[in-house]
Order: C-alpha cells, then structure tokens, then sequence
C-alpha cells in the first residue's frame, strides 16, 4: 500500500465530474486500499478518489467512533434517495485543510452502490455517516462543500489558504 497526495484546493482537478467506476480488477483493488491508508494517515473520515486526481466515482469512508473499531466503508458509483431532516453541521475537508463551517446537509438517506467487488448494495444512514456520503458524492461531481456557503465566506477560506501556499 502506498499513501496518495491529497489534492488542494484551488486544484482545478477538483472540480471535475467522476467518470463512473466500469472495471473491476486488481488495480481497482489497490487503489481502494491506497485511499484507506491515506485517509487514515491525514486523517480523515472519507476521500473520494478525485481527490487523489482519480476520476473515478469511487469514496473510502470509515466513521466509526475514535475508541470504536474501525467500519471501514466502499462506496463506488453512488446514488443518494430518500434524504430527509436537514439542518446545519460542522464539516471540514482534506482537500481544503484547516478550515471548517457549517453546512446544511441531510442528516438521514438512503445510498445505492456497488462494493469494491462491484456488488450492489443499499444502505441507511443517518448523523456523520449521511454527512460524509453527501461530501464524497459532492466530490465525484466536482464540488467543494465551501461552494454552499456565502461568498464573503468563500473569500476568507481562499484568502487564508492563499497565505498558507504563501507566507510573507
């Protein structure tokens, strides 16, 4: 297994639509693992493949409790239905680090999907886990999830992210 660079924004990578997951095979498989140890090591609670410059609609989660064992999640070609309850969470992002704000989300929904062996299956979820499937799937469709709040507040995360890139 090999750790991926995580794509920053403004990387215009980031803002490209995921091409649907089609094959199946080893290299697959060792790309799915590759953004587990990744996710882990930033770490984080999900990472979709664009932004490991993968275009491929395919995320790793795992949102289990820190004193839980792990509950390590696949998600490839994702379908989101019956949402419902929405309301305002925290959330930050990999891809955009050192920041967080509150973004409206549905905290229940329903996911169809394919598994890492391409095996459909359908899942509820609720709380963290409903959030993070809407951050990855915003993700494979080239979103960010600072493109849901105000402008002002778009401005002060980029002007902040500027100055990281580069100090005076």
């Amino acid at each position: 297994m090999a750790l991926l660079p995580i794509l920053q924004h403004p990387d215009p990578r980031l803002r490209q639509k995921a091409a649907p997951v089609r094959l199946f095979d080893a290299a697959l498989q060792r790309l799915i693992d590759d953004m587990f140890e990744t996710m882990y090591d930033a770490p984080g609670v999900g990472l979709a493949a664009t932004q490991v410059g993968v275009m491929l609609r395919l995320a790793v989660m795992d949102c289990a409790p820190k004193d839980a064992p792990p509950q390590p999640l696949v998600i490839i070609n994702p379908e989101m239905f019956d949402t419902s309850d929405r309301q305002d969470m925290e959330e930050g992002c990999l891809s955009v680090p050192d920041t967080n704000e509150k973004v409206a989300r549905f905290n229940r929904l329903k996911l169809r999907a394919l598994d890492r062996k391409g095996q459909p299956f359908e899942l509820d979820a609720e709380g963290l886990m409903a959030q993070a499937i809407q951050h990855e799937i915003d993700h494979l469709d080239g979103k960010l999830y600072i493109d849901y709040l105000s402008s002002l507040k778009r401005e002060r995360i980029n002007k902040k992210l500027r100055k990281q890139r580069h100090p005076a």
